[in-house]
């Protein structure tokens, strides 16, 4: 059978453990309830093989304000390089269309490669950043939780549209809690292999590092955070107490750029990339 006749079709939550094998394949960190939210909140099409295995998928994910975030576009190893990705994210644009959405995404250089002749411009320079292991309970106890609404507000300035319903979810799972050392909030959640931190924000680099130190210290187990590489004073600082950049990689916009929608945070949000 050619590749082209393999049928795109709609996925449900019922692919959700499907779903978690492709992105566990591509190391991503991804969890079986980022798969459940996307499917349940998005639209997640699929090809599955001529036995019926899942192989490849992209998602939708509606926003406000006309917009929506592609996301979870993975090809199983076997099938790579014979357009299924191609096809997934054209399914995704064509329903965006269809709905009157702009889309966004958030992709690794080579991704970035091949997005950009299709039409998406970059938005914002990210780094994802790891850090294996700090833990010193002491340290972590001078930290409250935050409100989440502020949190949610903040986002909404710095992304352009509102993104509430992420955000509670992710605020709202076992094991997520909201941080805050007066100057500075976040959000923890779990990760498939590593916590994440973000989004994250402060008025100032010194109160993020402070955050995030307090944060790590409160840990026993690796994290991850996706910081804003215009945050240089903030980058620099987490390279110097032992975060270690693991790859770029770019958001990016369909269509004409816009102007930054408000404040920069520090580190961002979102299951939208591995």
């Amino acid at each position: 059978m050619a590749d082209t006749e393999l049928a795109i079709c709609q996925l449900n939550v019922d692919d959700a453990s499907a779903g978690l094998i492709l992105s566990t394949e591509a190391y991503w960190n991804q969890n079986e309830a980022d798969w459940r939210f996307f499917l349940s909140k998005g639209i997640v099409f699929g090809v599955r093989d001529p036995g019926g295995r899942l192989i490849a998928t992209a998602a939708l994910l509606p926003y406000s304000a006309g917009n929506a975030w592609i996301s979870m576009v993975l090809v199983t190893h076997d099938w790579r390089r014979r357009g299924l990705a191609t096809r997934l994210v054209d399914a995704c644009l064509n329903r965006a269309n269809q709905l009157g959405l702009t889309t966004w995404l958030d992709a690794t250089p080579a991704g970035a490669a091949v997005y950009g002749p299709l039409g998406f411009m970059p938005a914002l320079q990210l780094r994802r950043l790891r850090l294996e292991s700090a833990a010193n309970p002491k340290a972590a106890a001078a930290l409250a939780a935050c409100d989440l609404s502020d949190l949610i507000t903040r986002d909404h300035r710095a992304i352009g549209f509102a993104r509430g319903d992420l955000l509670r979810e992710f605020a709202t799972r076992a094991g997520s809690r909201l941080a805050s050392n007066g100057k500075a909030s976040a959000l923890i959640r779990d990760g498939r292999t590593a916590r994440h931190i973000g989004p994250l924000f402060a008025d100032h680099p010194d109160h993020a590092l402070a955050l995030v130190g307090g944060i790590a210290a409160g840990e026993t187990g690796p994290i991850l955070i996706d910081a804003v590489a215009e945050r240089d004073d903030f980058l620099k600082g987490l390279t110097s107490s032992g975060w270690t950049i693991e790859r770029p990689f770019q958001r990016m916009r369909f269509g004409r750029t816009t102007t930054q929608a408000g404040e920069l945070p520090f580190a961002v949000a979102g299951p939208e990339y591995g």
